[in-house]
């Protein structure tokens, strides 16, 4: 039986520990959600305020310029690249992950109507799939006149035919943290004549991802869970140099043909004219805040290559998650609590959700007034991160306790943890 003194052990021997002290974390909280929106790093405050208070307030406009504001989206976007097997010059920081799905898979419609044959117009993705991918696909099918075809994790092989035309998926479910082959799957799409479309919302900074190793066709994510990039941070796109270079030769626009995409947006030219390669995907004026603090983000996850790097992340994300698994079906038994998640850690992302038939969102309630912070998913899942820069392995065991109590003292009964918030 693992013990409280054996986590203690464990963290006194973690090579990953010193990275703890690149965050603001509060006093006594033990944080499970950065799988829904990361700790504050340390460094941000101070580089937001240094760019409010000399980039702009001292330097005001020069500061596109002198400051490189222009060119943050492609320099924050390769710091990115490097944590999902990208090379530079085909990631870019920009908007949201659901305006970034409108353009890729924009892109990729484009290019299966300029090469299949007309039979060629289904788009498939999980049933469970995040629901602002379902909706951009949904409205993008309507336009393009395809449809759209949801199925469940273990129908997908079956849909791959010559019907396809992209498969849409987020690589880590949200709700279940159950983790898809990306190469196994893009093999299986490109056989069949398909592109692939991917979400690394759940992935990028929790798993290794090898997009150019996988040969991926295009990806989206966002910058404010594993990349610790603050509330409503840039998201990212991904095209590989396959279909920039192609986009280069053939004049192929993304949709939101905005300003910050064109050739040469300061020749203030009326007509459209893409810029090269990924950059054609830019749209309207960068954040250069909000940039910023990703850029801070970012690079707390950076911080990890001299240990090991994402291979180091992933095997402490799995030790975390393991314990959590094993402490909670042992001393949380009899509880209705259903594990959700893969027990196999080769298919398990950096997250454990459990189903229970009554009362999960007042119990996560509960454990939020403790300190312990999860999230609860409709309609029954209770779901909590790892992010293993900042988590400790006691940090494991005593969220677990407080979860037993809860459930032992059924505190969550109480009528204050039953009243539901704007935000679960």
């Amino acid at each position: 039986m693992t013990t409280r003194q054996d986590c203690e052990a464990l963290d006194a021997q973690d090579p990953l520990a010193r990275l703890r002290g690149l965050f603001a974390l509060p006093a006594g909280t033990i944080y499970l959600d950065g799988n829904s929106l990361g700790v504050l790093p340390a460094a941000t405050a101070a580089r937001l305020q240094d760019v409010v208070t000399r980039e702009w307030g001292e330097d005001l406009i020069t500061s596109w310029n002198k400051a490189g504001w222009m060119q943050r989206p492609q320099l924050v976007g390769d710091k990115i690249g490097r944590l999902i097997g990208a090379r530079p010059g085909e990631t870019l920081a920009v908007d949201s992950t659901s305006i970034n799905l409108y353009k890729v898979l924009s892109a990729a419609l484009e290019i299966v109507k300029r090469d299949a044959a007309p039979g060629r117009r289904v788009i498939v993705s999980e049933r469970q799939n995040f629901p602002t991918d379902l909706y951009i696909a949904e409205s993008l099918a309507a336009q393009h006149d395809f449809s759209l075809k949801l199925v469940e994790p273990d129908e997908i092989a079956a849909k791959i035919d010559e019907r396809l035309a992209v498969l849409m998926l987020t690589q880590v479910n949200y709700r279940s943290g159950r983790v898809h082959d990306m190469a196994t799957v893009t093999r299986a799409a490109h056989a069949a004549g398909a592109l692939t479309v991917w979400d690394l919302a759940h992935s990028a900074g929790a798993i290794a991802v090898d997009l150019n190793g996988a040969e991926a066709d295009f990806a989206v994510g966002c910058g404010y869970k594993y990349l610790n990039g603050g509330p409503g941070a840039p998201a990212f796109l991904w095209v590989h140099r396959r279909h920039l270079d192609r986009m280069d030769r053939e004049q192929l626009w993304q949709p939101l043909s905005g300003w910050m995409g064109h050739a040469a947006p300061f020749e203030f030219g009326s007509a459209y004219r893409p810029a090269a390669g990924i950059t054609r995907f830019a749209c309207g004026t960068p954040s250069a805040i909000a940039l910023a603090a990703l850029d801070c983000g970012v690079e707390t996850v950076l911080a990890a290559e001299p240990l090991g790097g994402m291979a180091a992340l992933r095997r402490k994300s799995l030790a975390l998650t393991n314990l959590f698994i094993r402490l909670v079906e042992a001393r949380c038994a009899g509880h209705g609590l259903e594990l959700v998640t893969p027990r196999d850690e080769s298919i398990r992302g950096s997250q454990v959700s459990f189903a229970r038939a009554e009362g999960g969102y007042a119990i996560v309630q509960a454990l939020i007034e403790r300190g312990v912070i999860g999230d609860f998913r409709a309609p029954d899942v209770l779901r909590f991160g790892f992010t293993p820069l900042y988590l400790r392995f006691v940090d494991v065991w005593d969220a677990v306790e407080h979860l037993r109590d809860v459930l032992e003292t059924a505190q969550w009964r109480e009528e204050r943890f039953n009243v539901k918030a704007a935000v679960t």
